[in-house]
């Protein structure tokens, strides 16, 4: 591997390690749950959500300038692109939390977030191995691991939806819940988004 090609597969365990600081936060927001400080807690996580945005807007930069690539420039940048969006997904649950002042958190949905942290973790590994990806033995299981938690996630959701249907909630509350249930699926869908991309990565250059 020439020794430029050591920035890519650096940034997107960055990337990925950033992701799975913002899960980290999140659950411990809403184990925590204030709804008083929710406008510091959206703060907080834009802070971090930032950070990423820095590591695509490098990465950015450097293929714009890159006359030789360890895979396809084109393939490069929408990785890129598919990390930054897990950050960007889980900082709207919160936003999503803040714009609807929800009040209190339903214990499903730190389940959810709980399930954030793990598929951030199988990322994070993932894309520390995805450098060595012609020999690595672990990125394959990685990405099953991804797959599993997505269909997780989406027997949680259902599970998540039928209780709501059967609750005496007012109309206001179930929109707001509604909207952060399908932000909360919508974070693990996109770990799983990368996963696949990071699949047919390989399945292009081995």
């Amino acid at each position: 591997m020439a020794k430029g090609d050591k920035f890519y597969f650096e940034n997107f365990a960055s990337s990925a390690a950033l992701s799975k600081e913002a899960a980290d936060y999140l659950v411990n927001c809403l184990e925590n749950y204030n709804p008083d400080k929710l406008g510091d807690m959206v703060a907080e996580m834009h802070t971090i959500e930032h950070r990423a945005d820095k590591k695509k807007h490098e990465m950015n930069q450097v293929l714009a300038k890159a006359f030789v690539t360890p895979v396809d420039r084109e393939d490069l940048a929408m990785l890129s692109q598919q990390l930054d969006d897990v950050a960007d997904k889980i900082e709207e649950v919160l936003q999503t939390f803040y714009i609807n002042n929800v009040r209190s958190v339903q214990p499903a949905a730190v389940e959810f977030a709980k399930l954030i942290v793990r598929s951030c973790d199988a990322l994070h590994t993932l894309m520390t191995e995805f450098e060595y990806f012609k020999r690595s033995k672990k990125i394959h299981d990685q990405i099953v691991a991804l797959n599993d938690l997505e269909e997780e996630c989406d027997r949680l959701y259902l599970k998540s939806m039928r209780a709501m249907s059967e609750d005496t909630m007012d109309v206001r509350a179930w929109i707001a819940w509604r909207d952060v249930y399908a932000g909360l699926e919508a974070c693990v869908d996109a770990c799983e988004h990368v996963s696949e991309c990071v699949g047919t990565v390989i399945m292009k250059n081995t």
